[in-house]
């Protein structure tokens, strides 16, 4: 239930810049996040301050208009695209 309610946050907030698939757009500044290849830290709580805070002017700090409760979410949703399900 968590992971769809992320999933529908990132495809609402996070797909005109990361893609549908979370693969990014370098050319926009968007990293991957489907690799375990992260700039300030792959833990949820890096990610969750990345979302809330927004970085470097290239993204933008999306903690007033999500909330706390929905930040979460939606950091939990994209830790999880980095790490596949195990087999």
């Amino acid at each position: 239930l968590k992971a769809a309610q992320g999933q529908v946050l990132f495809a609402a907030n996070c797909t005109a810049c990361h893609g549908a698939d979370g693969k990014g757009n370098y050319a926009l500044g968007a990293p991957n996040l489907t690799d375990d290849i992260w700039l300030y830290g792959g833990g949820e709580t890096s990610i969750a301050e990345t979302i809330g805070k927004g970085r470097n002017g290239q993204m933008p700090a999306w903690g007033q208009f999500l909330g706390a409760n929905k930040t979460h979410l939606l950091a939990a949703y994209v830790y999880g695209l980095s790490k596949p399900a195990a087999q």
